[in-house]
């Protein structure tokens, strides 16, 4: 990297961390980040070992967070179930960014041509049929889980990223920079990848980040209605489905996988306006 390359990430880094919102939200991000890393190597008990006895524990000594309805420790399963939906969440992103994007470059290099319309128009197609429905037609052919939970959620995530980038690309092609590089002789798919995508890489993290909060509320949602991840694997969505017959007898079974979810989207969705902010000044004055 060159020494303007340096100093642009350094100040990008300083001003990351001089905006509140990306300070607060990337602290409450990383609690349940490092506590799905460490449910890896250790939990305080096993996170589907049944206590039958103990069933419905509030929280104490013992049990941190208490216990639910078959006795299985409810911060072991919360650990478990920060790293399932962190990682389904990350998975979909991924995906989505991975397909929808260098869609998206395509459609803005040949636009107004064939490609760019039948791009166009098969993202409207799925943009049609939300993340919900999309899973009940895979799990209707291959099975509920969190692969088809991926799946779904990803395929939902090809055209936000598809239209995002088509968009903001269109918007430089007209650029002398660009100019510079066809008259060089660079072709379309080239000059995509080497000039357009690292000056719309700004969006595209900011995106991610809102992708990612709504991907930890779509696993949850899959999770509660059945079709995302199945036991024994803990799940907060499958946490809150189990706890709402119970939630006057133990509040604390419906609570906390609540909290976790309330809290994880809004620490990721502050670190997205945190950077926002970073990589649009101009957008932080006028606000301010």
């Amino acid at each position: 990297m060159s020494e303007s390359g340096f100093a642009r990430r350094d100040h990008v880094l300083r001003a990351a961390f001089t905006s509140r919102s990306f300070v607060i939200g990337t602290a409450i991000t990383a609690v349940f980040v490092v506590a799905a890393l460490l449910s890896f190597v250790w939990t305080p008990y096993g996170a589907s070992v049944q206590d039958i006895p103990n069933k419905l524990r509030p929280p104490s000594a013992l049990h941190w967070l208490g216990t639910d309805h078959f006795g299985r420790d409810t911060f072991s399963m919360v650990m478990v179930g920060a790293r399932t939906s962190i990682a389904v969440a990350l998975i979909a992103v991924g995906l989505g960014v991975a397909v929808g994007t260098p869609l998206g470059l395509a459609a803005a290099a040949r636009r107004g041509g064939l490609l760019d319309e039948l791009i166009m128009r098969s993202n409207d197609l799925v943009f049609a049929f939300p993340a919900l429905l999309i899973a009940i037609l895979i799990t209707a052919v291959f099975g509920p889980g969190a692969v088809n939970a991926i799946i779904a959620i990803g395929i939902f995530n090809i055209p936000v990223f598809a239209r995002l980038s088509r968009g903001a690309a269109l918007s430089l092609w007209q650029r002398e920079f660009v100019m510079a590089a066809r008259v060089s002789g660079k072709g379309a798919l080239r000059i995509s990848f080497e000039h357009i995508l690292p000056n719309i890489m700004n969006t595209l993290i900011v995106q991610a980040t809102i992708q990612f909060s709504l991907g930890i509320l779509a696993e949850a949602a899959l999770a509660y209605v059945g079709l995302g991840t199945q036991p024994p694997t803990p799940s907060w969505g499958k946490m809150l489905a189990d706890a709402q017959t119970m939630i006057t007898l133990a509040p604390h079974v419906a609570l906390v996988p609540g909290l976790a979810i309330v809290l994880t989207v809004l620490g990721v969705n502050l670190m997205g306006d945190g950077l926002r902010d970073v990589f649009d000044p101009q957008l932080r004055r006028s606000r301010g």
